[in-house]
């Protein structure tokens, strides 16, 4: 049987288990809770840190790590040893578009040179270095900002939270949960060690326009626009406003054979709104 050990099975890893037919599925999480929420989904979890991956690593036919970066990659620190010995015939690492850094709006594609103008953008580049010295059949993912059934902007919009900021050129790349899903299935059924794929849909997008179009998808008043330079925001909140740039998903659908679900942020947060519908 093949058996997938997703590291860190979060929100885009749990989609992806549904595509995968005649798979044994192993889940890590960081809590018994968590756990527990995991397993009612009939994955096999178990809590890490905690729990020694060592004999699940060796035992794996796929491995996917979905853990992100602080000052090293936490798998990394923990079994680099273990995995440069691992028999996995596909290993994946979800990354981030944030490896390009800034462009002023311009296009990159999976070629373009990295340079993060973030902290995290710099850790995912020395984690993406990483992952590839070991030597295993890698394949990177770097997603675009993710969405999906309760990760949208209809909740803030509902409880007139939601602020429509406006910097000047700004536009941001987007990729909802099921696309992410239906790429790391196509990279499964095709690998290509060493292949790195941009993951985002057909239209970057101001992030103001994705806000007023959930608005008039909710038949709500569209949040007046705040120009950025005087909106409050956290430091997270501000730095992701540091980059724009458009991003190419060409070798998703050349090498992949992938076709979108939601190639753009409407008909994404359209499926969004049915769904909640339909509960």
């Amino acid at each position: 049987m093949k058996t997938l050990l997703s590291i860190g099975h979060g929100f885009s890893a749990r989609a992806l288990v549904p595509l995968l037919d005649g798979f044994r599925v192993i889940g890590t999480t960081r809590s018994e809770e968590k756990a527990e929420a995991l397993r009612a989904d009939r994955i096999e979890a178990v809590v890490w840190p905690g729990t020694d991956l060592a004999p699940l690593i060796l035992g794996a036919t796929h491995l996917l790590s979905s853990v992100a970066p602080n000052d090293g990659d936490p798998v990394l620190d923990a079994y680099a040893d273990v995995l440069a010995r691992a028999p996995a015939e596909w290993v994946g690492y979800l990354s981030t578009t944030g490896v390009y850094g800034d462009r002023g709006g311009d296009w990159v594609d999976e070629g373009a040179e990295l340079r993060p103008s973030t902290k995290r953008g710099q850790a995912r580049v020395a984690a993406e270095a990483a992952w590839r010295a070991l030597g295993l059949p890698l394949h990177i993912f770097r997603l675009a900002g993710i969405y999906g059934p309760g990760r949208g902007p209809f909740a803030k919009v509902r409880e007139g939270t939601a602020r429509r900021i406006v910097k000047d050129g700004q536009v941001f790349s987007r990729i909802h949960v099921d696309d992410i899903a239906q790429v790391l299935a196509a990279s499964i059924a095709r690998p290509d060690p060493g292949a790195v794929y941009n993951v985002c849909d057909d239209d970057p997008a101001p992030p103001q326009d994705v806000i007023a179009h959930a608005a008039e998808l909710l038949g709500l008043p569209v949040p007046p626009a705040i120009p950025f330079e005087e909106a409050e925001m956290t430091p997270m909140a501000r730095s992701f406003y540091a980059e724009s740039k458009k991003v190419r998903n060409d070798r998703i659908k050349d090498e992949l054979g992938v076709v979108l679900k939601f190639p753009d942020y409407r008909a994404g947060l359209a499926d969004l709104l049915a769904r909640e519908g339909a509960r």
